[in-house]
């Protein structure tokens, strides 16, 4: 053992640079790596990424316009011609009832959307449909061929 191969004990260096503690660090003297002045050098500065320095904000200054109804229900809407595909492709079993679960197995809707089913293409095969809404043309599209439709 000699002094070439000396190094400290496992444990005893840390790899994390200490602002502040000091000229000889090389990370100290007045700034302390936070550049000179202003209020994010500072301690105790956190200032909001919005923050525009007391200037009126953005969202203050663009109008307003318009009504948001926070009760608005919103469907996800899939055609007649969709649930016909599922059948014949044999996604889906015919004298099963397709379900918004079906559906969502499928890959055609999520896991909690709402389901409308449209009146979009023809059907000629009788199938039982549960959704949360059906259009008029759909519903009698459906019974028309010899299925049922169930709103849930």
């Amino acid at each position: 053992m000699d002094l070439s191969n000396l190094k400290p004990a496992k444990g005893s260096t840390k790899s994390r640079k200490r602002i502040g503690r000091g000229e000889g660090s090389g990370r100290g003297g007045h700034s302390a790596t936070r550049g000179n002045n202003g209020q994010k050098s500072r301690a105790g500065a956190s200032i909001p990424v919005w923050f525009e320095g007391g200037q009126m904000p953005l969202q203050r200054r663009v109008p307003k316009f318009g009504f948001k109804n926070p009760f608005r229900k919103e469907y996800h809407a899939v055609n007649v011609s969709r649930l016909v595909e599922l059948v014949t492709s044999g996604a889906v079993d015919a004298s099963e009832e397709i379900t918004p679960a079906t559906l969502h197995n499928a890959g055609l809707v999520g896991k909690k959307e709402l389901v409308k089913v449209l009146g979009g293409g023809d059907i000629d095969t009788a199938i039982k449909v549960s959704a949360h809404a059906f259009s008029k043309t759909a519903q009698e599209k459906i019974e028309k061929a010899g299925g049922t439709a169930t709103v849930l």
